[in-house]
């Protein structure tokens, strides 16, 4: 199983975060669904303040090349995607367009 933590800030609104993650409580089914139909076994986001942190578990022909592309030819999808960026913001050094950033892991224990 592949592992991948991955990292996102929400714009530092409190409504727009409390909105944020009242969508969050209902995902759309057709997006639910493309995750999981791209290998993806399990995804949960954690957030403090306005920094979300998603962690990604997979199976191993799991690659985020052939998700994008997966997304890109679902309406649905980009619809949800479109949404989402009323409530989210790049991180710094981000390239344009890019959202999730993958993160580096530096200790396991």
């Amino acid at each position: 199983m592949k592992k991948f933590c991955l990292a996102l800030d929400l714009i530092d609104d409190p409504e727009l975060i409390a909105e944020y993650e009242k969508y969050h409580q209902n995902v759309w089914p057709e997006v639910k669904q493309s995750i999981l139909d791209s290998g993806i076994i399990n995804m949960e986001i954690y957030r403090i303040q306005n920094r979300l942190l998603m962690i990604v578990e997979a199976d191993e022909n799991f690659s985020f090349e052939a998700k994008n592309e997966a997304d890109k030819n679902n309406l649905k999808v980009q619809e949800w995607e479109e949404l989402m960026w009323k409530f989210q913001q790049q991180l710094p050094n981000s390239k344009p367009g890019e959202k999730w950033q993958l993160m580096d892991k530096i200790f396991s224990l």
